[in-house]
């Protein structure tokens, strides 16, 4: 392939540097934002050699490459003038519905934060067990200094949902955190507490308290971000890099004030009651209802829009009995994993099964889900049956967070409080009923077919009696089929045959002897050719060029020889979760085309250095 002759050529097809807005690229594609997609012509970049696969998505022109785009994005950029800016925008295959890019929305702000609310809702949660102790008062210098340290970021959560809103909605971060900060000046502060009325402009402002709050900076950085679009084409470039910052600041934040403010807080008391209308008609039946089908909703990455309604409990009363209803589900299927765990005979559903059930506890359930549970369907569904009665009994109990946090053995602090005990009592019991029961009732093992221990035992035990290439597998984990893949450049094979992993820990070894042909600067993807000549595409996560190398060590580099077995690099695994990424990792061959067939063996949960793919080479 030749490069420098595609890139110009795309270029040119695009409609030319001047229609190009920005350009990124991941593991296998080039993303394109134009000024005017009608200027490009798709048929014509299709035909270019070298190109793959064109798709018009979520307002992008994708030219899927494969693992040599990042030669031929740097081709482009030494072509053009174009600047490599942050992308800002998720891009989400397909069309999407209001209620998906609803939750799109959702997750792309709050997911940035959980993590550090986990961290602060535990120490919270041990504050208010030591002051409950007696081991601390809350009078003590170490207790206001550490509750401080605690409680920042939810006191002035507005302002850090300002940042990560305008990284979503593409405004300039710290303009939207310059207008969050106007809410908290200590002048606006003293006003609300003595009860001053001010006015602007004539106009009478509702000042209320926004500590907390999470509605209010939303709107009023989604509405900075459609201004600022169009304030920087209507200044003058020598201009707008000044002017377009002080219209946002001297509109919005007096905006923000009189409208965004009371709308907000309006739609946050609507909430509020909404929530404790359901929940004080029948706590029982909400618990339920929350404990059994958490794990459905986190299946279908829903679960994401419901982040919001356990902020606004905390803003509106103080706790949030939402969280502690969902946490029985969580534990119930880490139980579900341990149960498979004690059940199973085979050496190598064990291997995924128990690191699935600790990973569980810590409010990590995927591995759990992918792995084994909703594989063999049983499981899945009586931790559903027992997440369903542990959230009945929480439900009654009245117990609630004091803070927010990914329900887990860590996290139990933050419920510390009314109801705790019964909590606990909830929580332990949709664990040991699910363990209890997925043992008792036992499952179906697909994973052991007609050739028996010779499977369990791997590749290596295995004698080759055919003419044929090996690649073993890469990752632990559950394997899926390309199709189920949620992104169709993958699904759809246009890069190649495979399979899919969903994996439990974050090592990736090297699938046979070989050397790299392509480690991609974010580190979330690695192109290897074996010895025989067979290239694999190793892709960990989907969209999680985003990360931009966040959570990712590869500890080969370009040109590198490695051994079969050999550990490539690292991933945080339960930090990528978090942020709600999807883990699922395709494993494809790149060069298929070489060979007569790609076949992928009948194991569900493979262990790394297994077999996985078979390439029949040509006779």
């Amino acid at each position: 392939m030749d490069h420098a002759q595609l890139a110009k050529d795309i270029v040119r097809y695009v409609g030319g540097e001047e229609n190009i807005i920005s350009l990124v690229h991941c593991t296998t594609r080039l993303r394109f934002k134009l000024k005017n997609a009608d200027l490009a012509d798709k048929s014509l970049v299709s035909k270019l050699t070298g190109v793959i696969k064109v798709k018009i998505i979520a307002g992008q022109f994708q030219i899927v490459i494969g693992t040599e785009v990042n030669d031929v994005y740097r081709e482009i950029m030494k072509l053009t003038q174009l600047e490599n800016t942050i992308k800002k925008h998720n891009s989400d295959e397909g069309k999407v519905s209001l209620f998906n890019e609803a939750i799109d929305i959702i997750s792309g702000i709050f997911t940035p934060l959980l993590g550090a609310m986990a961290g602060a809702g535990i120490l919270k949660g041990l504050l208010i067990v030591a002051v409950s102790l007696g081991v601390l008062t809350e009078v003590d210098g170490t207790y206001i200094i550490l509750h401080a340290a605690a409680d920042s970021l939810f006191y002035f959560l507005p302002i850090h949902l300002a940042y990560t809103a305008a990284r979503k909605f593409g405004a300039d971060p710290h303009v939207a955190v310059a207008i969050a900060g106007a809410l908290f000046y200590p002048d606006i502060i003293n006003a609300y507490n003595q009860e001053v009325h001010l006015s602007f402009l004539g106009i009478p402002v509702a000042l209320m308290k926004y500590a907390t709050s999470v509605i209010p900076i939303i709107l009023a950085i989604y509405v900075t971000s459609k201004l600022e679009s169009v304030l920087n084409k209507v200044y003058p470039k020598t201009i707008k890099k000044f002017f377009t910052p002080l219209t946002l600041i001297a509109i919005m934040v007096p905006l923000t004030l009189l409208i965004f403010g009371p709308i907000g807080n309006t739609a946050s008391e609507w909430l509020g009651i909404g929530y404790s209308f359901i929940y004080e008609s029948s706590a029982l039946v909400a618990g339920v209802l929350l404990g059994s089908s958490w794990q459905i909703l986190v299946i279908f990455g829903l679960h994401w829009g419901l982040v919001p309604v356990a902020l606004n409990n905390l803003s509106q009363f103080g706790q949030d009995t939402f969280t502690a209803m969902i946490t029985p589900a969580i534990f119930a299927q880490a139980g579900a994993a341990l149960g498979v765990w004690l059940k199973t005979k085979s050496r190598k559903i064990k291997s995924i099964a128990a690191p699935a059930a600790i990973a569980g506890l810590f409010g990590v359930t995927e591995p759990a889900i992918y792995g084994i549970t909703l594989r063999f369907k049983k499981p899945f569904i009586i931790g559903c049956v027992a997440g369903a009665i542990g959230g009945a009994i929480v439900g009654v109990s009245g117990a609630g967070s004091k803070s927010v946090g990914v329900p887990g053995i860590t996290t139990l602090p933050i419920f510390f409080g009314e109801g705790f005990m019964l909590f606990l009592f909830g929580v332990i019991i949709s664990f040991l009923l699910a363990m209890i029961g997925t043992y008792l009732l036992g499952f179906q093992e697909h994973i052991e077919n007609e050739k028996g221990k010779e499977i369990d035992e791997g590749f290596k035990s295995e004698s080759k009696k055919i003419d044929d290439s090996i690649v073993l597998s890469p990752l632990t984990g559950a394997v899926i089929s390309l199709k189920d893949v949620k992104d169709d450049v993958f699904s759809s094979e246009a890069i190649g045959p495979g399979v899919a992993i969903v994996p439990i820990n974050g090592d990736l070894h090297a699938p046979f002897t070989g050397s790299v042909t392509s480690v991609f600067p974010t580190n979330h993807g690695i192109g290897l050719t074996s010895d025989a000549g067979i290239k694999v595409l190793i892709h960990i996560g989907i969209d999680t060029v985003q990360l931009d190398g966040k959570f990712f060590d590869m500890k080969v580099h370009y040109g590198e020889r490695v051994e079969q077995g050999q550990l490539l690099g690292t991933f945080d695994l339960e930090a990528i979760t978090k942020e709600g990424y999807d883990i699922t990792s395709p494993v494809v061959i790149t060069n298929s085309h070489q060979y007569l067939d790609v076949i992928s063996g009948d194991d569900e949960n493979i262990a790394a250095g297994d077999r996985l793919l078979t390439v029949i080479t040509q006779l």
